[in-house]
């Protein structure tokens, strides 16, 4: 096992992953896209939360590519880019 290697992947995940993971709201926001893909407004009123917050958390989980975005018009979109963090947040 390269020790320094792991700990490079190990800061990354920490870096990208658990800090988006780090707030309710954003795994609530991962949940409510596990269903189908929605639009800013559409998980606002789901969840009972002003858009602009909704869309900081997309922004950090975006950036943490945990979520897709797909451009309609000047709509976005959101996706999760991988189904697999559900398994992930079900285990936890």
């Amino acid at each position: 096992m390269d020790v320094k290697n792991l700990e490079i992947e190990l800061g990354l995940l920490h870096e990208r992953i658990c800090s988006a993971l780090g707030d309710a709201t954003r795994i609530m926001i991962l949940y409510a896209l596990s269903e189908k893909g929605l639009y800013v407004n559409e998980l606002a009123d789901m969840l009972d939360l002003p858009q602009p917050t909704v869309s900081r958390h997309l922004r950090v989980l975006r950036d943490s590519s945990l979520v897709a975005t797909d451009r309609q018009g000047t709509a976005v979109r959101y996706s999760l880019r991988d189904s697999r963090i559900i398994q992930a947040l079900d285990l936890m």
